[in-house]
């Protein structure tokens, strides 16, 4: 028998076996990340997809969720233009207010900012925002106390234009909700008049825990 008539080893079996071991160890190493990550992915659904009728929100949750429009023309308090889009990359606490703040207006801009510092080291996730939807001139002490660190990001903007994003529940104005919008920019859920901190705080401390696998602080 000379070395031609011997049979041709099968060099591609063992190619076949190392690439099919390959892939039976990546599909373990997938399902092992699906099993840890779960209890996040299945508590973010069941708050903002499912909706469950039983659910205990104490805001209410705004369907379908309003984008910020690319033309809402915002103002600072010193006329220079901000962008809409500026806004994006951060969870914001919103309140409405006429340059006129009186008691109950200043009453929800110290719960905005009260709100935001219960959040704890969840806070640099959350950004207050104040709206003035007139062109008159914010009382200086009230100016002050908005900049006061950590302070307020205040801008003006037609309450017509305004209308077009934001809207308040039915008999009721423009500023007397706090308004929560979600960092892609989606409006998403709207408090009562006269909202008790502590239940709204439970709605923010919820959408922290549901939201922190994929938002981090800052923009």
């Amino acid at each position: 028998m000379t070395v031609h008539q011997l049979a041709t080893p099968d060099l591609a079996e063992p190619a076949q076996a190392q690439q099919r071991r390959t892939s039976i160890g990546r599909l373990k190493m997938l399902i092992v990340l699906l099993v840890c990550a779960s209890p996040v992915i299945a508590s973010y659904f069941t708050y903002f997809v499912i909706r469950p009728e039983g659910r205990t929100n104490y805001g209410e949750l705004i369907l379908p969720t309003r984008e910020i429009p690319a033309v809402l023309p915002l103002k600072t308090l010193d006329a220079g233009t901000v962008q809409p889009a500026s806004l994006r990359g951060q969870w914001l606490l919103v309140v409405v207010m006429p340059s006129t703040c009186d008691a109950a207006c200043e009453k929800r801009l110290l719960t905005q900012r009260q709100l935001r510092e219960m959040l704890g080291r969840e806070r640099d996730r959350l950004d207050k925002v104040v709206l003035v939807v007139d062109d008159g001139a914010l009382k200086p002490e009230l100016q002050t106390a908005l900049l006061t660190a950590p302070p307020s990001n205040v801008m003006r903007v037609p309450r017509e234009a305004l209308a077009q994003w934001l809207a308040p529940a039915a008999g009721h104005s423009l500023e007397e909700h706090l308004y929560v919008v979600d960092p892609m920019g989606q409006w998403m859920m709207r408090m009562p008049p006269e909202a008790e901190p502590q239940r709204v705080m439970r709605d923010l401390s919820k959408l922290m825990r549901a939201s922190g696998f994929w938002d981090t602080p800052g923009r």
